[in-house]
C-alpha cells in the first residue's frame, strides 16, 4: 500500500520463472560447453492499482481505457506513476536492507506495459477484464533526445579508455535529481549543496563561453540559498518555494554540464 495525501496505490510484485533457492554450501564448479546457452532469467511483473479510482461501473472504465490510449501524454503519465511507485518500494528495501546499491528503473528497461482495469480480486493477482499494452520505446522521447545531443557512448568509450576523467559533480547532480524526481526533497537539497560546491570547483573555465560564465555566476550568486535549502533539509521537509527554488537550481546546474558535453564533443 502506497500513500499520497489521500490517494491510495496498491503494489503487487510478482516473479516468474524464479530459479530455485540457492544451497546453504556452495557447490563445486561444473565444466560448462562453449556452446551452452545461459539460462533464461526470472521476470518480475508489477502492478500498480489506483485504487483511489475506484470505477462505480465497467462502461465507465471502459470508456477511460479509451481515452487514455489514445493520447500519448496520458500514456507517458500513466507509465510514469507507475515507475515511480515502483522505484518508491525499491528504495524503502534498499535503505531497510542497507543495501548501498539499490535499482532504479526506467521505461526502457521494461519488456512489456499494459494499462488496463479489472475488479479488486483481479488486480490483486496482476490480472485485469482489459488491457492495452503499449510500446514505450516507439516515438521520439525526451530521453532518446537528449541521448542524441550527448552521445553517451563515445563519452563511455573515453572515460573507459583513460582518455576522460568524469567529473565528482556529475555524480553528486545526478543523485540530486533522481531524488527531487522521486519526491525526495530532503535529500536532493543535501546532494545539490555538495554537488554545487563540487561544479564550482572543477568548472569554472571548462568553456570559453559567455552561457557557461552567466550561469557559473548565477549559481555562485545562490551558493547562500543551497546552504540553506540543505539546512533546512536537515529540520524537516521542504516548503513548496523552498522545493521549486530547489528545482531551479537543480536545472542550472544541469545546463551547465549538458552545454560542456555537448559543446566539447
Amino acid at each position: 500500500m502506497l500513500r499520497d495525501g489521500h490517494e491510495e496505490r496498491v503494489l503487487v510484485v510478482e516473479t516468474h520463472g524464479a530459479p530455485p533457492p540457492p544451497r546453504r554450501k556452495r557447490r563445486k564448479p561444473r565444466a560448462a560447453p562453449p556452446d551452452s546457452e545461459p539460462r533464461s532469467l526470472p521476470l518480475g511483473r508489477a502492478t500498480l492499482v489506483r485504487a483511489f479510482a475506484a470505477f462505480d461501473e465497467e462502461a465507465a472504465a471502459g470508456r477511460w481505457l479509451e481515452r487514455v490510449t489514445a493520447e500519448e501524454e496520458a500514456i507517458d503519465d500513466l507509465v510514469a506513476e507507475a515507475l515511480t511507485a515502483l522505484n518508491q518500494a525499491l528504495h524503502a528495501h534498499a535503505v531497510a536492507s542497507a543495501e548501498p546499491h539499490p535499482q532504479v528503473l526506467a521505461p526502457e528497461r521494461a519488456v512489456a506495459a499494459r494499462l488496463g482495469y479489472g475488479s479488486g480480486q483481479q488486480v490483486a493477482v496482476g490480472e485485469s477484464s482489459e488491457a492495452r499494452e503499449v510500446d514505450l520505446r516507439a516515438g521520439t522521447s525526451a530521453r532518446r533526445r537528449r541521448d542524441d545531443e550527448l552521445r553517451p557512448q563515445e563519452r563511455v568509450a573515453a572515460v573507459l579508455g583513460g582518455r576522460e576523467r568524469l567529473d565528482v559533480c556529475e555524480t553528486l547532480l545526478l543523485r540530486a535529481r533522481a531524488d527531487l524526481d522521486a519526491g525526495r526533497t530532503r535529500e536532493a537539497a543535501l546532494q545539490l549543496r555538495v554537488g554545487m560546491e563540487a561544479l564550482l570547483a572543477e568548472l569554472p573555465g571548462a568553456l570559453d563561453d559567455p552561457d557557461h560564465e552567466a550561469d557559473m555566476a548565477a549559481i555562485e550568486s545562490r551558493r547562500s540559498e543551497s546552504v540553506k535549502l540543505a539546512e533546512s533539509a536537515l529540520s524537516g521537509d521542504l516548503h513548496s518555494d523552498a522545493t521549486a527554488g530547489l528545482a531551479d537550481l537543480l536545472s542550472i546546474c544541469e545546463r551547465v554540464l549538458r552545454r560542456r558535453r555537448i559543446l566539447s564533443s
